[in-house]
């Protein structure tokens, strides 16, 4: 693999932590079908804009969650809520930004959002991975 390959693999795991990094690259060992397309969402897009510099890692991330509730992308909104949590975006923040998505992603979207981050929060918060009360 090449270097940006490799950067990208550095940064998943920064941003969204070596549980979810070992889960893909598992997947990509064991399934020729999928390996080409995560081998290139790894080089394109986390060797790439995610691993450049200009935007903190946590407003990347507070965009990205933005982006995945217009999308209606609810499988990556919550490996990304996920990362945000990670990456010091607080419940609260969470809460306003998927709030403010309502008015520019229609309210079906953003309930589901919401659906979506309060499941990934009990689970980080059981986990003790966040914190337990809006800040």
């Amino acid at each position: 693999m090449n270097d940006r390959y490799n950067a990208g693999l550095k940064r998943r795991v920064e941003v969204l932590g070596d549980g979810h990094s070992k889960r893909l690259a598992s997947a990509t060992q064991t399934d020729d079908f999928l390996a080409p397309m995560f081998e290139h969402v790894t080089e394109f897009a986390w060797g790439g804009p995610w691993s450049r510099d200009g935007l903190p890692t946590k407003l990347r991330c507070v965009a990205t969650v933005a982006m995945l509730v217009a999308l209606n992308r609810q499988h990556e909104l919550e490996i990304h809520v996920r990362g945000a949590l990670r990456n010091g975006v607080t419940r609260r923040e969470l809460q306003e930004l998927l709030l403010h998505t309502a008015a520019y992603c229609g309210w079906p979207a953003s309930m589901e959002a919401f659906r979506t981050a309060k499941r990934v929060i009990d689970e980080a918060e059981a986990q003790g991975a966040a914190p337990a009360t809006p800040t």
